[in-house]
């Protein structure tokens, strides 16, 4: 350490499985671990919900967030989820930013990522005015290769000013861009039948060079937190998310046979955009009594979101090949229809009340009304308009038997969105309604030791299951239904040995009228019933510099078609890495070098019903990190 530095705020010293608290989820810069992550909780996207934090925010997230701007990022179900007095269905995805503090912090990281791509980030902290002013800044550009074969060039800016006017405020603004230019779209292969595809070359892109998706995103908002004496704190943000795609197009191979025989279908749409404004006010009122806390919390949260979409071109049919086999053309005149407008205002107030006994237990209660309106404008057609108005109640209660062993208990009812129709239906883009969801969980968590976490829980999460029909719109079909066990064990067993291992083993499956009458199976497309994650750190005790890590990810079959007569085979996947600290001209240096996928697994990726894309190949990646 250099000056008394906090590890967590220098690039060398990023390590995600020793931060990691949990096994649910946790990424820090460009690695991720966890049985979890923003776009899969207990087999639903908290993103496509609407359950995203920015330290605790809620944010109506529209475009990625750049690790420009957050540093690190944790997902929190169960008992995890029992600090946030609003939570959500579907897990809550939480991000903090990369925020500046009374130290100059400036950090160089580059090198090759997988595949061969090469990529360079600048990210500095740096202190204006000592313990009142600092700026957090950070650039990168990349040229990404990705497991299809396929490029991109993506270019990142983000600034994070933070303010400390006294003691009790503190205002940090950011924003953020991020633009990527001339990135291929991955194919989609259709099949026929029952049956998978035939393996395809990975690493060879066998689409068409000109079929380019292009985007912009801008992040940006302001938090903002004040103490008002002892017992009251206030606190607001205000958040903007655009999601702008001025080029995009859909690479089908359909009717795909067992030899290899396909067609390939291209489609094209106008420019797309997505944008959302949003803000949050909490006032929060404590009160000690001895051992017993008290404390009452109350919110108005707002947003409007408004969006430009589909509009796509009737697809191109350019004739039949092989898959897998690229075959180039001249672009063809693709002939785009007209864009749908479509509208979201939603006004939420909620108050919850929190009781926290020491050695004793934990309550939370809360109640939120919400008002959601969306219009929708399809071209020639009437608007139309939604409403809705439900009444969303959350308990949790949680008790200590011992100091190291706590039982929990929580009921969450959500209104959530369920995002957009995907690119292989005939509705592509198509903004799909709000839903009303419900979630109960319970389990144990007990820390035997001061290093050791283990946490157990059982959950039962429903809301509507959407999915392709037999006309191939994306469509709600019968209720989604999750139930399951999960399992999390964290620490350091040994003085050199950092363990985060889990498993999820869950019955997922689909209820209701439309599966008694055949129209759906009764397992839901693309999810699976066991997934299993460790990883390992491991210091070498006569050179402490160094360091090696493991992760092993299993992954059960997932069905792969409405009719449930297809499944995508199971699939483990192991990673290797290690990292050698030293010092250049004095500055801490960390090179970290890892192999994914080691022994080269071949997999499908279920991308809806008989719809698939290969999975990643082994790749190498090796980066160097400098801070001064």
């Amino acid at each position: 350490m250099l000056g008394g530095r906090s590890a967590h705020a220098q690039r060398t010293g990023e390590n995600v499985v020793r931060a990691a608290q949990d096994a649910f989820g946790t990424s820090i810069g460009s690695e991720r671990i966890g049985l979890y992550s923003s776009g899969e909780v207990r087999g639903f996207s908290p993103i496509d919900a609407g359950n995203v934090r920015i330290e605790g925010f809620s944010f109506d997230q529209q475009g990625t967030l750049s690790s420009r701007l957050v540093e690190s990022s944790t997902v929190h179900v169960g008992l995890t989820a029992q600090g946030y007095p609003f939570p959500a269905p579907t897990g809550i995805v939480d991000y903090r930013l990369r925020k500046a503090g009374d130290d100059l912090v400036v950090s160089l990281l580059g090198g090759s990522s997988d595949y061969g791509g090469a990529f360079a980030e600048l990210d500095a902290k740096i202190p204006i005015v000592p313990k009142k002013l600092s700026l957090g800044a950070g650039l990168s550009y990349a040229h990404e290769e990705y497991y299809d074969g396929s490029d991109a060039r993506v270019a990142s800016f983000a600034i994070v000013p933070r303010w400390r006017p006294s003691e009790v405020v503190e205002i940090v603004p950011f924003w953020s861009y991020a633009a990527s230019r001339d990135e291929e779209v991955a194919p989609h292969i259709i099949t026929a039948g029952p049956f998978l595809p035939p393996q395809v070359p990975r690493r060879r892109y066998y689409g068409q060079p000109w079929a380019d998706l292009d985007t912009n995103i801008t992040n940006l908002g302001v938090l903002a937190r004040a103490r008002l004496g002892a017992q009251v704190e206030v606190a607001g943000a205000a958040f903007r998310s655009v999601r702008e795609v001025p080029k995009d197009h859909a690479e089908l191979f359909t009717d795909t046979q067992p030899d290899g025989r396909t067609r390939e279908l291209v489609i094209a749409d106008p420019p797309q955009r997505r944008a959302s404004t949003g803000g949050e006010l909490t006032a929060t009122w404590t009160a000690g009594d001895g051992p017993r806390l008290h404390r009452v919390r109350a919110r108005v949260l707002g947003r409007v979101r408004d969006g430009w979409i589909g509009g796509s071109s009737p697809p191109v049919d350019l004739g039949g090949r092989q898959v897998g086999e690229p075959v180039s053309v001249s672009p063809p005149t693709f002939q785009p229809g007209r864009r749908t407008h479509d509208e979201v205002r939603q006004w939420t107030g909620g108050i919850a009340y929190e009781a926290l006994w020491k050695s004793v237990g934990e309550l939370v209660a809360g109640i939120q009304r919400t008002d959601y309106r969306k219009a929708v404008e399809v071209p020639d057609a009437p608007r139309v308009s939604t409403r809705a108005t439900p009444l969303l109640l959350n308990g949790a209660v949680a008790a200590h038997a011992t100091e190291w062993l706590a039982f929990y208990a929580g009921y969450t009812r959500g209104l959530e969105e369920s995002g957009i129709a995907p690119g292989n239906a005939v509705n592509r883009n198509e903004v799909l309604p709000a839903i009303v969801t419900r979630q109960i969980d319970a389990g144990v968590r007990s820390a035997p030791t001061d290093q050791v976490r283990l946490v157990a829980g059982v959950f039962d999460v429903r809301k509507p299951n959407f999915t392709l029909d037999e006309r191939n719109v994306f469509t709600q079909l019968g209720e989604a239904r999750n139930q399951g066990i999960e399992l999390s064990l964290t620490g350091r067993l040994f003085d050199r040995l950092t363990l985060v291992t889990g498993a999820v083993l869950s019955r997922p499956r689909v209820e209701g009228p439309d599966v008694a009458a055949g129209r759906v199976g009764p397992k839901p497309v693309g999810q699976t019933s066991r997934l299993v994650r460790a990883n390992l750190d491991y210091v070498v005790p006569w050179f402490e510099s160094l360091s090696f890590d493991l992760g092993v990810l299993h992954a059960g079959e997932r069905v792969a078609s409405r009719d449930n007569l297809l499944a995508a085979p199971a699939l483990t996947t192991v990673d290797v890495g290690a990292r050698l600290r030293f010092s250049i001209l004095g500055s801490p240096a960390t090179l970290r070098l890892q192999a994914k996928n080691i022994t080269n697994a071949y997999g499908w990726r279920v991308m809806g019903s008989n719809t698939f894309r290969t999975n990643n190949p082994r790749a190498f990646v090796a980066t160097l990190a400098i801070d001064y």
